[in-house]
Formats: structure tokens, C-alpha cells, sequence
């Protein structure tokens, strides 16, 4: 079998470019074709990364002999048909997130996926990346006591609204759709459940997407999770899972960066209550900073976990189960922003 996997890229947006710049850094990946619907986009693309087939069609792209596997980056409401389309040509799939507009979409995916023999999943680059997997081991083991809460944002403030295809509601676009997932995503993570209550309101853009979304997640241990996501908003874009012994704070989450990737464990100053029986400011412990390094860029790393799946039969990253979780979660979070729009 081989060791590498050759990867056909489909479409030549933003995340595509991020994905394609970080492969020079993949150990078991090589960018085989791009396709995009006009070919000077595509000869374009594959120029400026070092791919060496361009065509000017998805359906091409998706046929080609030369391709294993296929990276979908286009708009959310093209994810299912092009994800179907692959795996039926016999490609596996990375589909960026979210992997579909609908919890149904996305079974049905999974479905063909498993009757043609080929791997989806889902693209969340931040869970391959080992400050990732040091925060889950560092919670697992108890350095916070017990989990409680978990506060999460992903904001960006844009002025390009334009033909940008997060404002477009037949594109599925939407701050919780666009950015809101990856708080989704992170919360279900940690609390290892489906949340067994929720609530979410939002601000609506004239276009009639949500640009800005704030929800609150219930799990059946009680543990709760709030975040915040918007597209016209400024934010920290922190994480912060608040424990009974102590509370970690991610700064960068979502894409943290190469070298020295860092979080932090801190403790609150105990209330006076507790001060008068010796607990004083002095004795609480000082914050601690745990540094990172990752063997490669955020999207290789993700790419070389999804090669090791496909040619080791490592298991994924983000499995089915954890996917549709998340497209429940999204679906409910929707229709509950819905229910309280003004």
C-alpha cells in the first residue's frame, strides 16, 4: 500500500489556500489536482501551490485516476453533493466544516461513505493539533478537579459582506454555521455527551443570516458551556474550561500556531469567606504557562491524521458519531435562534 496519499483539491477559496500552503509541511500527502469552475482560477491555484494538474470542473476533479483523496472546501451547501459525488467515484473525503446544512445531509454521507468503503471526515484542523490533545489529558487527569463550565468564542469583525459567501443564506452561511461549530464542536469534546438542554438568541444581518450567536449548552452531568460567535463583532477567542481545583485558559484555540503554542492554569482568589481560615491571597499557587510545539503546519497535521485513517486504519479524528453530534447541536441551536428572533 502506499504511504502517501495524492490529494485532488476542490475549490480555490480561502481555507483551501490556508490547506494547500501548509501541505509543503505534510509527511504522507501531495497536492495531485485542483479543480474550480473557471480553469484560469484553477491554473491560478495550482501555480501558486505547485499542483501539478488544474481542470475546470468538480465533477473532473472528483473522476480523476490520479487522485485518492479529495478535499472539499467549498460553500456549506455544496458539501453533501460533492462529498457523494467523491465517495462514489471512490475518493475518500475531508470535508471542512460544518460537513452539511442538515443532520439528514449528513447520514446520508456517512451512509454512502460506508457502502462505497471510503473515509469522511469531518475538518476540524484544531483537533489534530497536540496542544489540543495536551489540554484533554491535562483535563482527563484532573488537573482542574471536576469540569463545570466551559466558555468559548470565535468572532471576526469583517467589512467585506459583498459576495461573501458567509452572508449568503442559500449557502448555508451564518456566524453559528461559519464559526460557531468550532465552539460546538470543542464544548461536545470536553463534556464526552450530547447536551441534554440548550438555549440560543442571535443578531440578524440585513442579508437574513445570523451574524452574531450566543448559546448555552446543558450536559446531563450539569456541566455547562456558553459561547459566542459573530462575523461583525470583536473578541478574545479564548477558551477557558473552569474546574473545582482550577481553570485552563487556551488564548489561541482555534488555530494555534506552529511553535510554542501555549495555555495556561490558573486559580481564582478564594472569596473572604475562606480567607478567614487561612486561605489568603498569598497561598494560592501561581498561574502556570505549558508550551507546545506541533511537527508541522495545523492543515498537514490534519491531513497526516487523515492519511494514517485511510492507510494505517488509525481511527479518525473526528468519527461519525462526534459529526452528527455536532450537526444535532447546530440544528437545535438554529431553530432555537429562530424561535427568538425579534
Amino acid at each position: 500500500m502506499s504511504e502517501t496519499l495524492r490529494w485532488g483539491i476542490l475549490g480555490t477559496g480561502n481555507i483551501a489556500r490556508q490547506f494547500c500552503a501548509d501541505m509543503r509541511l505534510s509527511h504522507r500527502g501531495r497536492l495531485a489536482a485542483v479543480g474550480s469552475r473557471a480553469i484560469e482560477t484553477a491554473r491560478e491555484f495550482a501555480a501558486a501551490y505547485g499542483i501539478p494538474v488544474a481542470v475546470d470542473s468538480y465533477a473532473q476533479l472528483v473522476e480523476r485516476d490520479d487522485v485518492d483523496a479529495v478535499y472539499i472546501s467549498l460553500p456549506n451547501s455544496m458539501h453533501h453533493h460533492w462529498t457523494l459525488a467523491a465517495l462514489r467515484a471512490g475518493k475518500h473525503v475531508l470535508c471542512e466544516k460544518p460537513l452539511a446544512g442538515t443532520v439528514a445531509e449528513a447520514e446520508e454521507m456517512f451512509d454512502v461513505a460506508r457502502q462505497s468503503g471510503r473515509l469522511l471526515v469531518e475538518a476540524f484542523m484544531y483537533r489534530s493539533h497536540p496542544q489540543t490533545h495536551a489540554v484533554i489529558e491535562a483535563v482527563r487527569n484532573g488537573m482542574i478537579g471536576e469540569l463545570k463550565q466551559i466558555r468559548t468564542s470565535f468572532c471576526f469583525c469583517t467589512a467585506h459582506v459583498e459576495n461573501n459567501i458567509r452572508f449568503n443564506c442559500d449557502l448555508d452561511g451564518g456566524a453559528l454555521m461559519d464559526v460557531g461549530c468550532y465552539c460546538v464542536n470543542f464544548s461536545r469534546l470536553f463534556a464526552g455527551d450530547e447536551p441534554a438542554h440548550l438555549a440560543a438568541y442571535g443578531q440578524f444581518h440585513s442579508s437574513g443570516v445570523d451574524e452574531l450567536a450566543s448559546g448555552v449548552l446543558q450536559f446531563p452531568t450539569g456541566l455547562i458551556a456558553s459561547f459566542t460567535c459573530g462575523m461583525k463583532i470583536q473578541a478574545d477567542n479564548t477558551a477557558f474550561l473552569c474546574g473545582t481545583e482550577g481553570y485552563i485558559e487556551i488564548p489561541v484555540p482555534w488555530k494555534p500556531p506552529v511553535e510554542n503554542a501555549t495555555w495556561r492554569l490558573a486559580y481564582s482568589a478564594p472569596p473572604r469567606m475562606d480567607r478567614a481560615v487561612g486561605l489568603a491571597p498569598g497561598t494560592i499557587p501561581p498561574p502556570q504557562a505549558f508550551k507546545v510545539s506541533a511537527s508541522g503546519g495545523l492543515y498537514s497535521l490534519e491531513a497526516d491524521d487523515f492519511a494514517a485513517s485511510v492507510l494505517d486504519g488509525a481511527p479518525p479524528r473526528i468519527t461519525r458519531e462526534d459529526s452528527l453530534g455536532t450537526m444535532r447541536t447546530l440544528h437545535a441551536l438554529r431553530a432555537a435562534i429562530k424561535r427568538n428572533q425579534h
